[in-house]
């Protein structure tokens, strides 16, 4: 089988670009989201944002996204993902526990979430909670 020099250069161009780049992914791309305008999905007394994700210019992935508490309430139960992940308490009362050890953070707080940690999150307050989470890379 020969090739010719276009289907050659095509064929290394397309063996060299990074994995995840096969149009499920998107580039990401400078971009502002005012708060009023992003998307909002409700369960119960619970809102979530989606805010952008996609890839970076050096390969990696990024997602981030704003969630919305209730009073007691919690996204999902306690677990655990290849990926790293950051929250950012932006009002109200969080308890992040990671490996077994509970913490509650309040307004300016952050939680790291490292590789595989089992973690959760819950709010522990009287009153709504809202908090960013940060994502760095994907379970794939």
């Amino acid at each position: 089988m020969t090739f010719s020099r276009r289907e050659m250069g095509l064929l290394v161009a397309a063996l060299a670009a990074p994995a995840g780049l096969t149009g499920q992914d998107k580039i990401l791309t400078s971009k502002v989201s005012p708060y009023n305008e992003l998307p909002v999905q409700k369960n119960g007394k619970n809102e979530f944002r989606p805010i952008l994700s996609g890839e970076l210019h050096g390969g990696g992935y990024l997602e981030v996204h704003q969630t919305r508490l209730g009073p007691g309430e919690m996204p999902h139960p306690p677990h655990h993902h290849l990926h790293e992940e950051m929250f950012l308490v932006r009002e109200g009362t969080l308890e992040a526990t990671i490996s077994g050890k509970s913490t509650r953070l309040g307004p300016g707080s952050v939680a790291f979430v490292g590789s595989n940690d089992e973690h959760g999150i819950r709010n522990p307050g009287p009153a709504a909670a809202e908090y960013f989470v940060v994502a760095f890379g994907k379970d794939t």
